[in-house]
């Protein structure tokens, strides 16, 4: 357009030259020029205005992956990429940037364009604050923002009477619930769930909107009843107002909503009956009403809902028999109705005509045969019929259901052979035919089930001898198959089972030896092999699983003695009982498992040298077992003589001092050794390990000894006589000290693992508590991380945070999934990880810790626990704390080792923290080296460092459900072991030898 200016400006020399003798005529050549420059420049005015319009909206923005490089001042805003014109006028219409790895901010400037019908920047990190210039943009019919990380209130947007699609979703959004949305009477579709609201009620108002076809509320912070006025929006197709606190029960207006095909409402308090009237919508695909408190029998129509493709009423109280009606539905894919009352027989040909993918009604009443036709289709992969009471034999037509991922029909009254195509299921995770009374023998055909994590078959009537092609499962992790009638000796083949952590093999006919083989499963945790009739000697390989935590040979016909490599091994349980076992007990073993756990082997007895005193009926070693045994006891005797004169002098010193003490007033704040108010003023000692204390000598604290304090009580370093060494005394505060020493008893006095802080032992005197630790020289992960070293490098280099890292994370996947009981930490950090003389990690600090009841791995806390920056976010919302919570608190610490960063800083920006801070620097290979701790960071561990990078990012998922778990966790570690620490002569990268 500027180019046609110039050459219409050309032509006005010429007429001057040509027309100098008419004065008229140049005046009016001069008035037509200046006519078609103003025409022109008119025309090209809004042009300019909104080029540099967009180009200030792109300032606003980082983008990484230069997706908007041809935004550029010499190309016309049409030619932008992304962006769309009117072809009549040229004015921008439409911005489209989704998925673009854009950050920054929107600016303002955006109001400029008119004529701007369509804004789409979804899937991005953009943040900062909605601008309310945007009410400018009269035409705007589309606005879409969801899955961005915008924050602060959000503006009134009413101005806005065009608009059709409104998506604010998954954003941090705050404030009060938009209620101005119902003046957009135009609306089409309302997407504004997952932000911080305020917590409010749903406005009435919102039946304003007639047109609105999508109504998303999704974790808005909503509670009371759903207004009568929205089920007046009659053109509603889909409604989602689940995981808020809506209460009352479910209206039966709904039948109003004849087009609504989706309903979600899943999480929240709705309480009564499901209407009938809600069979009336025929329309209908899927029904989710999980978690509330709904009870009642489903009304028989709802079977009739002919277009069902999914129905979840997960975890309410409903009751009575499943309408007949559902096994005829033609598009079931999702049937969820575990923890509930139905009862009564199933329908026999539920599944027969739909693409079942996941069946799930564990812990309801059902009776009578087994469903035959869940898999007909061949599509089926969740099928979970857990805690009911189905009655006969497995169906044959399940064999060839490859498709199978979780099978767990444990619990219920199945019997009868299990069809030898069951076991062979390829993509098989889980196979639970546990507490039902199957008989016949596991086929040959399990090794076909290369995927298994779990096979559990206990409590049944399986016989015969295990199939040798157990050894190709190798990626088992619990093998469970106590309390059957199993036959044969135990394959040797299972020691190629590396991931296996428990190995149950109890209450069986198991005969022969033990497999010198199982040392192999060095991440065994947990071995039971008693009630058998195994014979031979224990094999000393045992001792190479460094992670055996409890180990059980009971009630066998073992022999020999006992090999004495076992006492390298943290075991917290051991039961060797009722074997034939001879020779002397080890003193540690003795401690660990206490006299009954030998009892039953009349060769065994107790050194007599022994401190550990136990009531076992054992008898002492004689000097057919200790051929010392005369030199040993004129020592002990010389000893115990010296030992009584000492004691009786100290007696009659300590006597008179306390005479002396007693004569004057005493006062003293916090004083550990007396307390006026104290009725008793002895200690209690209770011990956790075979280590003998002076109590006096623990209870002499001084403060120029604290090393550390935080909310639980002090720290203190104690350099004790003897052979103990320097331990770490922790005084707890009074307050909750009761509760913090209970928690700590509990968990730490049980659990034996080279990853977690060893307990010795604990003290209590009235109000007063100590609690006495290994200690770790070298201090907490964090001191570590920031403390340097001449020349400013770290104190920890790659290869050590490496080592660290998956010390952590062992002992962390040991507390979640090998304890009897799962524990959850609560408060995992890194000055909670400490670390030994050689940097060997050690998790500390259960104050906060809590014990999961069942197998759910939840628990309820009864305050909010963690620390700022690590604490994941789902707990603003919920007092009910999972593994996963812990998941994302390790994925923090994962994030300190790489960036070598603390959680909080102020560069993050406001309410920021390192995850986010993180997450804005992963658009290409250049912007995440920047993350990487320069302290450390070398062309030859960038990439490790970056594999333990994509693990954290996993652990710190938004989403618990999409987070790892722990084991998971470790096995990703492992994996990202560095090139150099694996095999040094194999490490090339950029053509020179990693040594």
């Amino acid at each position: 357009m500027t180019k046609n200016l110039c050459c219409e400006m050309t032509l006005l020399p010429l007429s001057i030259h040509t027309m100098a003798k008419n004065p008229t005529l140049l005046s009016l050549q001069i008035l037509t020029a200046f006519l078609i420059f103003f025409t022109l420049f008119h025309r090209s005015f809004p042009f300019l205005v909104e080029k540099e319009a967009l180009l200030q909206f792109k300032n606003h923005l980082e983008d990484p992956l230069n997706h908007l490089d041809s935004w550029k001042d010499s190309e016309s805003p049409c030619h932008f990429s992304g962006v769309s014109c009117d072809p009549n006028t040229g004015r921008v219409t439409e911005i489209s940037l989704t998925n673009k790895s854009l950050s920054g901010v929107i600016s303002p400037s955006i109001s400029v364009l008119q004529s701007l019908t369509s804004l789409v920047l979804p899937i991005n990190l953009i943040s900062g604050i909605l601008p309310s210039e945007l009410n400018d943009c009269r035409n705007l019919k589309v606005l879409n923002l969801t899955v961005n990380k915008m924050n602060g209130s959000l503006p009134d947007l009413s101005s806005l009477a065009n608009l059709e699609i409104l998506d604010l979703s998954t954003n941090h959004f705050s404030g009060g619930f938009p209620t101005w949305v119902a003046n957009l009477t135009r609306l089409v579709n309302l997407v504004v769930g997952d932000n911080d609201y305020e917590e409010g009620e749903i406005p009435e108002n919102l039946g304003n909107l007639k047109n609105l076809t999508v109504l998303y509320l999704h974790n808005s912070h909503l509670r009371g009843p759903i207004p009568e006025s929205v089920f007046e929006l009659t053109a509603l197709e889909t409604l989602d107002i689940s995981v808020n606190k809506i209460s009352g029960n479910f209206s039966k207006s709904i039948s109003k909503l004849q087009n609504l095909n989706k309903i979600e409402l899943f999480r929240n308090n709705l309480t009564g009956e499901l209407p009938r009237e809600l069979a009336s919508l025929t329309l209908l695909q899927e029904i989710d009403f999980s978690k509330n408190q709904m009870y009642g029998k489903l009304p028989l129509e709802i079977g009739n809902l002919k277009n069902l493709t999914v129905f979840e009423l997960n975890e309410n109280n409903f009751s009575g028999e499943l309408p007949p009606g559902f096994a005829d539905l033609h598009y079931l894919k999702g049937f969820s109705i575990y923890r509930n009352n139905f009862s009564g027989q199933f329908p026999e040909n539920f599944g027969r005509f739909s693409p079942l993918d996941s069946f799930d009604i564990s812990e309801n009443q059902f009776s009578g045969g087994f469903p035959k036709f869940l898999c007909q289709n061949g599509k089926l992969k969740f099928l979970l019929a857990l805690a009911n009471n189905f009655v006969g034999e497995l169906p044959a037509n399940f064999a060839n259901c490859n498709s199978i991922k979780r099978l767990r029909i444990n619990q219920n009254q199945l019997s009868g052979k299990v069809p030898d195509g069951f076991w062979a299921l390829p993509n098989a995770i889980i196979i639970d035919f546990s507490d039902n009374h199957f008989t016949g023998g596991i086929s040959p055909e399990i090794g076909i089930s290369t995927n298994l994590n779990e096979l559990i078959l206990v409590n049944n009537r399986f016989s015969g001898e295990l199939p040798l092609e157990l050894g190709k499962l190798t990626q088992l992790e619990r093998l469970y198959l106590s309390n059957n009638d199993f036959s044969g000796r135990i394959p040797s083949e299972i020691g190629a089972l590396k991931q296996l952590s428990s190995l149950h093999l109890e209450q069986n006919s198991f005969n022969g030896p033990i497999p010198q083989e199982l040392g192999q499963c060095d991440r065994l945790v947990d071995l039971n092999l008693g009630l058998n009739s195994l014979s031979g000697t224990i094999p000393d390989t045992l001792a190479h699983i460094s992670f055996l935590n409890s180990l059980n040979l009971s009630r066998n016909r073992l022999e020999g003695s006992i090999p004495k490599n076992l006492q390298k091994l943290m075991l917290s349980s051991i039961d060797l009982s009722n074997n034939q076992l001879s020779g002397s007990v080890p003193t540690f073993l003795l401690a660990a498992g206490g006299g009954q756990a030998f009892v039953g082997n009349k060769g065994l007895c107790i050194d007599e040298t022994s401190r550990i005193q136990v009531n076992s009926g054992m008898a002492v070693c004689n000097s057919e077992h200790n051929p010392q045994r005369f030199i040993g006891t004129k020592l002990v005797t010389f000893c115990v003589i010296l030992a009584a004169l000492v004691v009786i002098l100290c007696g009659l010193l300590l006597t008179s001092y306390w005479r002396f003490k007693l004569s004057e007033p005493h006062y003293a704040d916090n004083d550990l050794r007396w307390d006026d108010k104290q009725t008793d003023h002895k200690w209690k000692l209770v011990s956790f390990q075979p280590v003998v204390f002076d109590v006096d000598e623990i209870c002499n604290l001084d403060e120029d000894n604290l090393i550390g304090s935080g909310s639980t009580g002090k720290v203190y370093r104690l350099d004790l006589k003897k052979d103990v060494g320097m331990v770490a005394v922790k005084q707890l505060w009074n307050g909750n000290g009761v509760k913090v020493l209970a928690t700590e008893m509990e968990i730490l006095g049980k659990i034996r693992h080279k990853n977690v802080l060893k307990l010795y032992a604990c003290l209590m005197r009235g109000e007063s508590s100590l609690l006495v630790f290994e200690y770790m020289v070298n201090g907490n992960l964090f001191q570590a991380l920031h403390r340097e070293i001449k020349g400013g490098e770290s104190d920890l280099d790659w290869y050590q945070r490496y080592r660290i890292a998956l010390g952590a994370a062992k002992g962390l996947s040991y507390l979640h999934h090998d304890c009897t009981r799962s524990i959850i930490h609560r408060d995992i950090k890194s000055t909670n990880i400490l670390l030994d003389e050689c940097n060997e990690p050690k998790i500390a600090d259960f104050g906060l810790a809590k014990i999961a009841e069942g197998s759910s791995m939840v628990s309820e806390a009864s305050c909010f626990a963690g620390t700022h920056g690590y604490i994941a976010p789902e707990l603003a919302n919920t007092v009910k704390v999972t593994e996963k919570s812990d998941v994302y608190s390790f994925g923090v610490v994962l994030l300190e080792l790489v960036t070598g960063r603390r959680p909080i800083e102020e560069e993050y920006g406001e309410g920021k923290d390192i995850v986010y801070w993180v997450s804005t620097h992963l658009n290409d290979r250049e912007d995440v080296l920047k993350v990487l701790d320069p302290k450390i960071v070398s062309d030859l561990v960038e990439d490790d460092m970056i594999m333990v990078l994509k693990v954290a990012m996993h652990c710190t998922t938004k989403l618990p459900n999409l987070r790892p778990s722990m084991r998971v966790v470790v096995k990703m570690l492992v994996d990202a072991e560095p090139c150099s620490l694996k095999s040094p002569d194999n490490c090339e990268k950029n053509g020179k030898l990693i040594l």
